[in-house]
């Protein structure tokens, strides 16, 4: 097998599980965001088993989100219709699932770490769906990171530095973006099963110009 094919069938083992790999409750640093905002189109990258998503749609969102797992998509339909609320969940390569340039208000990234052969690629194309005016939200495991997860490795992340994605990288791919916050900063994470314990992750909210 090669890389991403490695990385496919650890994705779908993860989400293989009957338990929800990081919970059903939304990130909180998105959640914070999403609740300041008027309810509009927002996708979801990578977005696994659907906790962020099936969130934004139960607040109004019209939700679009993909990934490359199968087994994610599964469990996130499940979660959408526990909660009586409904997404447009895609699987495959973002460069192949035909999301429209300008067609979001918002495009979020929690904790989507691409491999690095394809992360700019992919962060230059969801950067081109994000209507004038909208936002990116990210939250990933940062430069930082590491140690933490040598420490503790139930807070999770990526054991790869070249994974982790650095404030540098961010301000240089959203560089027609308007920033409102980009840091790296130690936080306290509790979500399901994976990620557990203080970490050190990059955050960056950007208006495009």
């Amino acid at each position: 097998m090669d890389m991403e094919d490695n990385w496919l069938s650890m994705w779908n083992d993860r989400y293989r599980e009957k338990s929800y790999a990081y919970g059903i409750s939304p990130n909180q640093y998105l959640k914070a965001q999403l609740d300041q905002l008027p309810a509009g189109k927002v996708l979801l990258a990578a977005e696994g088993e659907g906790r962020n998503a099936v969130y934004a749609a139960i607040q109004g969102w019209t939700v679009s989100a993909f990934d490359i797992s199968i087994e994610g998509k599964n469990k996130a339909m499940q979660l959408a219709k526990a909660n009586e609320t409904h997404i447009d969940y895609k699987v495959g390569p973002l460069t192949e699932l035909n999301y429209q340039v300008g067609e979001f208000d918002v495009v979020a990234l929690i904790y989507a770490h691409f491999p690095p052969s394809i992360r700019s690629e992919y962060h230059s194309h969801l950067s081109s769906l994000v209507k004038k005016g909208g936002k990116i939200i990210l939250e990933a495991f940062g430069k930082n990171h590491l140690p933490y997860r040598s420490q503790n490795e139930k807070v999770g992340g990526p054991n790869d530095q070249a994974f982790l994605i650095s404030i540098d990288e961010i301000s240089t791919v959203f560089k027609d973006y308007e920033i409102i916050e980009l840091t790296e900063k130690e936080v306290v994470l509790s979500e399901g099963t994976y990620h557990n314990g203080v970490g050190s992750v990059t955050r960056f909210i950007g208006v495009k110009r």
